[in-house]
């Protein structure tokens, strides 16, 4: 069997963050390349999801997501915030308070 030798360009943090936890697999960054390979051979895919929600999914999530907040809101007996108050809070947290 010949081997080839593949190259890529990745930043260094990237790298390094990647040797790290296939150090912490037992395995080196060739053999964790080498498995990926296979099994997108074998597999005939990515072997993990590559997507995009719709624009739909999304609005749905997000219209799910405040009617979780608020029934949690609800049975805290929690108020209303007033969009002043929304956006203070907002503005604390960019400020990092």
């Amino acid at each position: 069997m010949a081997l080839s030798t593949v190259t890529i360009r990745v930043d260094d943090t990237l790298k390094n963050n990647f040797n790290s936890l296939c150090g912490q697999f037992g395995l080196s960054n060739t053999a964790a390349y080498i498995l990926f390979m296979k099994a997108v051979v074998r597999e005939r895919r990515i072997p993990f999801d590559i997507r995009i929600d719709s624009d739909e999914e999304i609005r749905t999530k997000a219209v799910n997501a405040f009617a979780q907040m608020r029934a949690d809101a609800a049975r805290r007996n929690m108020r209303d915030l007033s969009v002043d108050e929304i956006n203070k809070i907002i503005n604390e947290v960019r400020d990092g308070k």
